[in-house]
């Protein structure tokens, strides 16, 4: 009862800050988010999605971002001189977008450039990443994308320079080459512990693709065995996966695309249907009350730690400390750097 009461004491008092700042303030929800917290955001969707809106919303002053820490720098990345991002947790941050600093990248892509040539690889960086890398990528020709439109910018990459260099999660980029069809000859890993990435320079000039070795915490719990037990007990469910799933996962799948195809995919559904979904588990209990009507199940149990650590107590103190508590700044050299691949990646889009 009494945590009862503190929730609901909780979000009276954002919703009353809320409405005294009006028009000034826009809150920002990733789909990964609890309930509470999407049901009190003004826009809610996956990192492409959320970086479009804060791109497009240059009246309000004040941005708080629902989501982990890369997602709020893209914001502020995006934003206009009068605007302040903030982060209601500054330690929500990704276990992915840790998994390449900028020292280890820069090395890499020296070693790559000395055997294949300046002007031969295009560097593409997942959303999921800090701003320093999204800035590398930005000032060698690169362009960010999130799984919405990871395919789409493979192809871009491939038609404009004869290889992709795709970091940091390997199975996003495998799963998007393989949509492209490349033959898997073509496609090679950078491990970043081993001389060249563990390959040699004749796999790295035959390569089209090269994946940094990274990967999602999260997707990577949804193992083939998982898919099997649904198929046995289930098999009349459709299964649907996010593409940072491993590829193994991917081909056993009815359906795989971003967080945003999976909510589609479902709301288009038939009533009654049976829908098996891998990704993170708040988005999927969601939808299962969003969806009375249908039959929601996780292919398995995955929650992201990160995202839990936005909750109402944190985004009540960053609202009633507006302006002035976890800002979000991006130097200003690497926010412009990080801009043009940004925008580069919004005009794979339009």
């Amino acid at each position: 009862m009494i945590r009862e009461t503190e929730t609901k004491e909780g979000i009276r008092r954002i919703q009353a800050l809320k409405k005294r700042f009006s028009e000034k303030l826009l809150i920002l929800t990733h789909h990964y988010q609890r309930k509470e917290i999407v049901d009190l955001g003004d826009y809610r969707g996956d990192s492409f999605g959320l970086s479009q809106t804060a791109a497009d919303q240059k009246a309000c002053q004040f941005i708080v971002f629902c989501g982990v820490h890369f997602m709020a720098e893209s914001a502020e990345i995006l934003s206009q001189p009068h605007q302040t991002v903030q982060i209601p947790a500054m330690e929500a941050g990704c276990w992915m977008a840790d998994m390449a600093d900028s020292p280890a990248v820069e090395n890499a892509w020296k070693a790559l450039t000395q055997i294949t040539g300046s002007g031969g690889v295009m560097p593409l960086v997942y959303m999921n990443s800090d701003a320093s890398l999204k800035a590398f990528c930005g000032r060698n020709g690169g362009a960010i994308c999130t799984s919405s439109n990871a395919a789409a910018a493979f192809k871009w990459g491939l038609q404009s320079r004869d290889k992709v260099f795709f970091l940091p999660d390997r199975h996003l980029g495998q799963n998007s080459a393989d949509q492209l069809g490349l033959p898997p000859e073509e496609i090679i890993l950078w491990d970043p512990q081993k001389p060249l990435g563990g390959n040699s320079p004749e796999d790295i000039r035959r390569a089209r693709v090269i994946l940094w070795n990274g990967y999602c915490l999260v997707h990577t719990r949804f193992q083939v065995e998982h898919v099997h037990k649904i198929r046995e007990d289930c098999p009349e469910a459709k299964i649907v996966v996010h593409p940072e799933c491993t590829r193994q996962v991917v081909a056993m799948a009815d359906a795989v695309g971003s967080t945003s195809f999976i909510v589609q995919y479902v709301k288009e559904a038939s009533p009654g249907a049976t829908i098996v979904i891998g990704t993170e588990i708040n988005l999927v209990h969601r939808l299962a009350l969003e969806h009375p009507d249908k039959r929601i199940l996780e292919l398995h149990y995955s929650l992201c730690p990160n995202m839990f650590r936005i909750n109402l107590k944190n985004l009540l103190w960053t609202l009633e400390h507006i302006g002035e508590v976890n800002v979000v700044r991006v130097p200003e050299e690497i926010k412009k750097e990080a801009k043009t691949a940004l925008d580069r990646m919004l005009a794979l889009n339009t």
